[in-house]
């Protein structure tokens, strides 16, 4: 049987308890897009070093970790223009939406917040329409 889901358990546990701690310690939530919105336009440059770590840890943490621990393999595209472009615009609908999945996912939704659970239905059906057109009608994926 295979258990990659437990990469997934483990990941979402770390991220659970990582927007506890933050929640606790500062006070805020942990949403990745406030956090590095605010270093982009200049915001929040009265914390700016704890937003600069916790942007950097975010993504240093799992490139040192990949090679020790990667086991899961996906094959959805290989194509890296779409990756890009995809990823520009989920940072572009994660500012329209004054956050992003940790920030609306994961601290809205264990608040129960109607604005959090709001968002999360809305963009994960957004992701699944999209996904339906590029997969089946377009045949990009």
């Amino acid at each position: 049987m295979p258990i990659d889901w437990i990469w997934g358990l483990v990941g979402g546990l770390l991220i659970g308890l990582s927007a506890s701690c933050f929640l606790l310690m500062n006070g805020r939530i942990m949403g990745i897009s406030g956090l590095l919105g605010g270093l982009v336009d200049r915001s929040g440059w009265h914390d700016w070093s704890e937003r600069a770590a916790f942007v950097f840890g975010t993504i240093a943490l799992p490139a040192l970790a990949i090679p020790a621990l990667w086991t899961a393999q996906t094959h959805l595209t290989t194509n890296w223009t779409l990756t890009l472009s995809g990823g520009f615009l989920v940072g572009i609908g994660t500012r329209l939406a004054n956050g992003c999945t940790s920030g609306h996912g994961v601290c809205g939704i264990s608040r129960l917040s109607l604005r959090g659970i709001t968002a999360t239905v809305f963009y994960i059906l957004a992701g699944a329409v999209t996904l339906g057109l590029m997969r089946h009608i377009w045949g990009i994926l």
